[in-house]
């Protein structure tokens, strides 16, 4: 094995290890469980109410572990703690692969 095969292959570990309760989520899936999400984070990703994230183009990693960690109250919102607290890891994992794979563009901004 060459270096970079080395170095390959520790890296995958690491991750994998990084996520040892990592479940693959179904974009299609959470699009459905998105439903009731869309009040305040759209269905398409773009918040409609001020106090809320965009979600759309986020870090799958990313948006699993903020859910998680609203469920198990290591992060705080009033909302979220009414919304998450009956999600199971395969809806977590499901609607951050469906926020995760919403295309995001951006544009030059006005001068």
């Amino acid at each position: 094995m060459n270096t970079t095969t080395v170095v390959a292959v520790l890296a995958a570990g690491a991750v994998a290890a990084a996520a040892p309760n990592a479940v693959a989520g179904d974009a299609g899936a959470g699009r459905q469980k998105a439903l009731q999400c869309q009040t305040c984070h759209g269905l398409d990703g773009v918040a409609k109410l001020p106090e809320a994230p965009n979600l759309a183009g986020q870090s799958e990693v990313y948006l699993v572990k903020a859910l998680k960690d609203f469920r198990s109250g290591e992060r705080r919102n009033d909302m979220m703690s009414l919304v998450i607290a009956n999600l199971k890891d395969a809806d977590i994992a499901d609607l951050a692969a469906y926020y995760a794979a919403i295309p995001v563009t951006a544009g030059t901004p006005p001068r």
